[in-house]
């Protein structure tokens, strides 16, 4: 079953998209232009085989309309007859083909790198000391895979913890390894600090963002608002002694960036600037994903910050992922960036789900 809604959607982006390329004002602005030109490319190939798909079934119907009004068993209605099978064929045909293409779209963020942003939730500072544990957890299935890590801004704890840290992923397929671990990851066990020995339940937030590209996502400077101040440590130490931290502030969506981990000015600006920017990308498809009505509950690895995907739980040394009831005793392995058996059951998971039709991942 081909996902009407979205392919007219689809249709509608590319006349709107060819329409805003013969604008000479768009067309002077190179980036712009650049950028268009490639969301035509990408869109063109479902929307080319999608245009003839609907030609074909109007002529379905209009043979099958002179089939019933000619004459049973005559040549004219075998004619007629032979012409339906020959375009029944032929839709089947653009059908797989799309269903094919829709499948690469859904994964056009696969080789991207990856932002990753780490947040403690409910449960102070036991919350934060895992999201540190949840960072290393990371960097550490990053390094088996070949990936980089790049810490772009961190906001730690006096114990060790994290209140946030957002990092890089780059490297071959960085998004596509990270890509199912958004949403509500919940620890159970017993903090360091609680005497009685009574088991707590925190929480922590993660957001993995397939990384903008600067072509991709304009942004008008005069929108932005860029302040400095100084990067402070845990306790309110000092990192160092100049204004090199910088915070941005995108005025017309009201996003906040703030970069501080760089001793450079420059440095923490650019850091910055790709948050943004990948924030920026994430919102518009939200909004893209709103307007076609795509429910992203409805898929392995939405990006749903508010969902509940994980539960680790210490005193019984299991973890057990909520999205596809699987349940591994192994939480120390884990901890230690073992997760790739989650990694590759949820992508077995999102790829049934696309072939059943769900070909709006993403």
């Amino acid at each position: 079953m081909l996902p009407l809604p979205r392919l007219k959607k689809i249709l509608q982006r590319v006349e709107e998209i060819e329409n805003l390329l013969s604008d000479g004002e768009v067309v002077r602005d190179s980036s712009r232009t650049q950028a268009l030109t490639k969301e035509l490319g990408s869109l063109t190939s479902i929307a080319q085989p999608f245009r003839e798909y609907l030609k074909i079934q109007k002529e379905i119907e209009e043979a099958d309309s002179l089939l019933k009004e000619s004459q049973a068993g005559s040549e004219l209605a075998h004619l007629y007859q032979e012409e339906k099978e020959r375009l029944l064929k032929k839709e089947e045909v653009l059908k797989e083909t799309i269903e094919a293409r829709l499948l690469k779209e859904a994964d056009r963020d696969a080789a991207r790198n990856a932002i990753v942003e780490i947040r403690a939730g409910t449960g102070g500072e036991e919350a934060a000391l895992f999201s540190s544990d949840l960072f290393r957890m990371y960097s550490r299935y990053a390094q088996t895979h070949g990936l980089a890590i790049e810490v772009m801004n961190s906001n730690p704890t006096g114990k060790g913890g994290f209140k946030e840290i957002i990092f890089g992923v780059s490297g071959p397929g960085a998004f596509q390894r990270f890509r199912y671990e958004s949403g509500t990851h919940r620890v159970q066990r017993v903090p360091e600090t609680e005497a009685s020995g009574r088991i707590h339940t925190s929480a922590v937030t993660v957001a993995v963002l397939p990384e903008a590209e600067e072509v991709e996502i304009q942004i008008n400077p005069t929108d932005l608002r860029i302040d400095t101040f100084r990067s402070s440590g845990p306790g309110g130490q000092h990192v160092n002694k100049t204004d090199s931290a910088v915070r941005i502030t995108h005025v017309p969506t009201g996003l906040v960036v703030a970069c501080q981990d760089e001793k450079s000015q420059h440095k923490n600006k650019t850091k910055a600037m790709r948050i943004l920017r990948t924030r920026l990308l994430d919102r518009k498809r939200l909004e893209q994903e709103q307007v076609i009505q795509a429910a992203r509950k409805k898929h392995i690895g939405t990006g749903d910050r508010s969902e509940k995907i994980r539960t680790y739980n210490f005193p019984d040394r299991r973890v057990t992922d909520h999205r596809i009831g699987l349940t591994l005793h192994n939480l120390d392995d884990i901890l230690n960036g073992h997760i790739d058996e989650f990694v590759e059951a949820l992508e077995k998971e999102a790829r049934t789900r696309r072939m059943a039709g769900g070909a709006d991942e993403n």
